[in-house]
């Protein structure tokens, strides 16, 4: 095949523009610190950095269902922290009004304080975060109080913390907080008869040969232990599975930046070749292509 001046100029041409677009695609990668600046410059890196964002955004995701979390949970105890330390208050007037020696007076001014504790109970049992009630169940629409107020429910508030792991959140206050009503309603009634003894408001404390029921002081302030050890089981979960969402971050960041982010060292060593080459390829091509005519009459 006769060789051509005209193809020796096309193969010139072709091969310097092929060697300026390897020389651009290595200063794009310099500049960006990326491997790729778009799906084409290599297809397979760019659907696995797809993948890796995902999992980043689930990481995140998780991460902010775990502030939701921690809220309740942290929110619950401090609520039925308040509720221990109020029926310890309560022992305390039973105790005191459980002494014959006291004076109608006396009584009353103690079932005014029981009242009085009532209503912060019940006001502890509203307790929202953000706006919803933590105590209700999944009607988190509606408080437990005043009675009246549309049905609440014991069922369970649980928010998706892993992939196909879910921890509950929420601790249903229904029948819990029914109960304690219920006892500060009887102890209320127990001070204001004045034919009560006070071996009868006595009974209401329970003790530790009490049969198991949930109409006296003890087994109330045991209850509301249980559901606090219950919520710190819970908070210690979360906590494990914070950890476990902060290491999952941290590989998933250095896979993609293994995927995509350019290695300095070996993009400046190729732009430095691929610019020597392509200075050699022009001084070659200088002394190939022959002189035109313009050449010989100067």
């Amino acid at each position: 095949m006769r060789v051509t001046q005209s193809m020796l100029s096309n193969n010139m041409i072709r091969n310097l523009s092929n060697s300026y677009g390897k020389m651009s695609k290595l200063q794009e990668q310099i500049q960006s610190g990326s491997k790729i600046n778009r799906p084409s410059d290599d297809p397979v890196i760019a659907v696995n950095g797809m993948g890796y964002r995902r999992d980043l955004a689930k990481v995140e995701q998780y991460q902010r269902n775990m502030i939701t979390a921690n809220s309740w949970l942290d929110t619950t105890d401090e609520s039925l922290n308040q509720v221990g330390e109020q029926m310890k208050r309560v022992r305390e007037l039973v105790i005191q009004a459980a002494n014959d020696t006291n004076t109608p007076e006396d009584r009353e001014k103690m079932k005014m304080e029981i009242d009085q504790i009532r209503q912060q109970l019940q006001d502890v049992a509203n307790t929202k975060v953000a706006d919803s009630y933590i105590f209700s169940g999944t009607n988190t629409g509606q408080p437990l109080y005043p009675e009246g107020t549309p049905p609440v429910n014991e069922e369970k508030v649980k928010i998706e913390i892993y992939d196909g792991i879910q921890l509950q959140v929420n601790t249903p206050g229904k029948t819990l907080f029914k109960n304690i009503d219920d006892l500060m309603g009887k102890i209320s009634d127990l001070l204001g008869d004045s034919n009560t003894t006070g071996a009868e408001i006595g009974d209401a404390l329970g003790g530790v040969t009490s049969a198991s029921t949930s109409d006296d002081i003890t087994a109330i302030h045991n209850q509301v232990l249980a559901a606090q050890a219950d919520i710190g089981a819970r908070q210690n979960r979360v906590e494990m599975m914070d950890n476990r969402l902060a290491l999952r971050e941290v590989s998933v960041t250095k896979q993609l930046s293994d995927n995509e982010s350019v290695d300095y060292s070996k993009a400046i060593t190729e732009l430095v070749t691929n610019e020597s080459i392509h200075q050699a390829a022009l001084s070659v091509g200088a002394k190939i292509i022959q002189q035109t005519l313009v050449d010989f009459i100067r």
